[in-house]
């Protein structure tokens, strides 16, 4: 049986800890992939993986390319293609540089990896996972967007940190759009079964909600451009979970149709999913409280917005 193919799209920072991740994990063999002027790089970062191999004893073939030609027949794709975030800007603020890159990457993937599913990771999230759909016409089971395992991560790290736990440990989840109206459910939040309030009082967990919803400009702030080791493995957990068919509940950013409300039908926002062969196979729906679904309706109103943003350009 051949081996699983994975095009990675984009061979920036996390392009090349996406391909050194699922290398050692030996889920496939890699492409990765960018623009003529950077062939050079990708070359080079995918002979070290390959040389990397050897110290770790895995097989994978890791190809440098920026011909979609060599994509073709991909598996997965997943797609960090676009500029980072520099500090002082929004996931928003790229949509302008970002949407002709993805919609250019949607053209390609159509023609050349038509029975792919595809993760994606650019910013601004929900947007670029929206268009990715809208211009390869794919159904929603294969375009999926990278967001809410980073987010919960992010939110369940602050969580332990503060309880002074095994981050192992605890149990949360994170719906909504990928910015600053994500959506981190306390009331969904344990550790080891055990509401999180016997650990931490309910004012550190306002704090560690807002933290989370900044959690990607705090990092930007501190490096000077977005994280890379985190969303790697969000992704690559992702890709795991469909090549192995584990059903993993995982949130990820998928375009709704009745779930959660009528309002949101159309739109990408960060829920939990069943993700297996089929990619996403199922939608689940969790019960609110009413003010978390007012935070939901403010978060997929910010989605909304740059939406119809994007629709105009």
């Amino acid at each position: 049986m051949a081996r699983k193919k994975i095009a990675l799209i984009g061979a920036g920072n996390i392009g090349g800890e996406l391909a050194a991740q699922i290398a050692r994990k030996e889920l496939g063999d890699v492409v990765l992939f960018d623009i003529p002027p950077k062939e050079g790089m990708t070359k080079g970062k995918a002979l070290d993986i390959m040389q990397d191999g050897a110290i770790h004893g895995f097989d994978c073939k890791i190809t440098g390319s920026s011909s979609w030609a060599d994509c073709a027949g991909a598996d997965i794709l997943i797609i960090t293609a676009g500029v980072p975030r520099k500090p002082g800007q929004s996931r928003d603020d790229l949509i302008g540089i970002n949407l002709p890159i993805v919609r250019d990457v949607a053209k390609n993937a159509k023609e050349h990896c038509p029975n792919a599913i595809a993760i994606v990771v650019s910013n601004p999230l929900d947007v670029m996972v929206y268009e990715l759909k809208k211009v390869t016409g794919w159904g929603r089971e294969r375009v999926i967007g990278m967001a809410g395992i980073l987010d919960t991560a992010r939110f369940s790290m602050f969580v332990a940190e503060a309880a002074g736990v095994s981050v192992k440990d605890v149990r949360t989840m994170v719906l909504g759009g990928h910015g600053d109206q994500m959506v981190p459910l306390v009331s969904c939040t344990t550790i080891y079964g055990t509401d999180v309030d016997e650990y931490v009082p309910r004012a550190k967990l306002d704090e560690i909600v807002k933290r989370t919803a900044n959690g990607g400009g705090e990092i930007v702030k501190l490096m000077g451009t977005s994280a890379y080791y985190a969303p790697a493995s969000a992704a690559v957990q992702m890709a795991e979970a469909i090549f192995k068919d584990s059903k993993r509940v995982l949130p990820c950013s998928v375009e709704l149709g009745g779930e959660y409300g009528g309002d949101y039908a159309g739109l990408f926002l960060g829920v939990p999913v069943i993700l297996g062969a089929g990619g996403v196979e199922k939608v689940l729906e969790l019960p609110l409280s009413d003010g978390e679904k007012e935070l939901m309706a403010k978060s997929a109103k910010a989605v909304r917005e740059v939406v119809e943003v994007a629709d105009r350009m």
